[in-house]
């Protein structure tokens, strides 16, 4: 977003304010769609349940991946019909689990024997996707940590399903948020192979593979295009399970790019020789995605000139609200912008209002 016209948007709405482009947002929905023909795709609303983001995607025919009743209130409210959605949270309380199926939500994830037992009472209504855990310590956040079976362990668990009289609806896994490797998806998608071939064998019917998320977007450094990433994966579901019905869970693929932040210095001192900037956003709120997501941001200053170490810490009182340190910036003034790309998965979302500060304004433009 050129300088000039945030300048110009900046008068209306004041700072911090999040800039949600509904352009790019269609943009890289239609790109993964494209990347991956064939290929479900359920929006991971945790990701940013903004309703314009909702909306938007409602509009490009997009399914929805739930986790709480909290979102599941978002899409309702959205317009979203219950056989849109699945439920992918492994654990939940029974409370949950007769929400989402009054809403009509029929779609669950377990992925230990407990939870299995929870979904006997309603297993008239329901299907169960078992979810199998993908180690990847290569990527931005393992989501493999917290949830999933061994791969080893997950045919027991199909078996132990049906046994309970259980309807498998089959296999999901998540190979890792901002998962750079394709590949991942490959050694998941080969464990599925064997796990489906037993369940054929053993009249276990099983339709639906989750692929999950974990889609990568360019941040301070870029990453293939999806067209290019998503070509392995591809070319295997076509060889290996063109029979079946695949599914994904993208998140921060279609919402990171769609957000732009503008933020303003209101303070500055020069302490030990560095430079201090004390901007009206921080880590307790859209800076959040730095500290749970891990992820940095492409940052954008429309001032040149001699640069000098500097830090960015935001407003609040709590000195572990500091953004970046022993950076090189030009001599700022109070009141410059500064504006951060990207800002649009696990920002907003984990953003909390600590200490009076309310979270960015979100604006939407075309």
């Amino acid at each position: 977003m050129e300088f000039s016209v945030v300048e110009k948007l900046v008068l209306k709405h004041q700072t911090p304010v999040l800039f949600l482009s509904v352009n790019r947002l269609r943009e890289t929905y239609r790109n993964l769609k494209n990347a991956l023909p064939g290929v479900s795709l359920y929006y991971a609303v945790k990701s940013n349940s903004n309703p314009d983001i909702i909306s938007v995607l409602n509009d490009e025919n997009s399914f929805f991946d739930v986790c709480s009743n909290g979102e599941i209130d978002v899409i309702k409210k959205c317009g979203i019909t219950a056989d849109r959605c699945i439920h992918t949270h492994p654990i939940k309380r029974d409370s949950d689990i007769k929400y989402a199926l009054d809403y009509g939500i029929s779609v669950f994830v377990a992925d230990n024997e407990d939870e299995l037992e929870k979904l006997i009472p309603y297993k008239k209504q329901l299907r169960v996707l078992v979810r199998m855990s993908i180690q990847n310590p290569g990527c931005l956040v393992n989501l493999s940590h917290k949830f999933g079976v061994a791969p080893e362990l997950t045919w027991d668990l199909v078996q132990k399903a049906d046994k309970k009289g259980l309807s498998i609806a089959g296999i999901s896994f998540h190979t890792g948020s901002q998962n750079e490797n394709s590949l991942k998806y490959i050694e998941a998608l080969e464990y599925c192979r064997d796990i489906f071939k037993r369940a054929a064998l053993s009249g276990i019917n099983m339709e639906i593979i989750d692929i999950g998320g974990g889609f990568p977007i360019s941040y301070l450094r870029p990453v293939l295009p999806s067209a290019q990433f998503c070509r392995p994966i591809n070319e295997h579901l076509e060889r290996y399970f063109s029979s079946y019905k695949i599914i994904a869970e993208p998140g921060r693929v279609l919402c990171g790019p769609s957000m732009t932040l503008v933020s303003k210095v209101i303070g500055r001192s020069l302490r030990n020789g560095v430079w201090w900037y004390y901007l009206d956003e921080g880590m307790y709120g859209s800076f959040s995605g730095k500290m749970y997501d891990h992820a940095d941001y492409p940052m954008y200053i429309n001032r040149t000139g001699q640069r000098y170490t500097s830090v960015l810490a935001g407003p609040t009182c709590d000195s572990i609200d500091v953004i970046y340190e022993n950076i090189s910036l030009p001599l700022l003034e109070v009141g410059d912008m500064i504006v951060f790309e990207s800002m649009g998965a696990y920002t907003t979302a984990s953003a909390s209002n600590f200490n009076g500060f309310p979270k960015a304004k979100i604006v939407v433009v075309e």
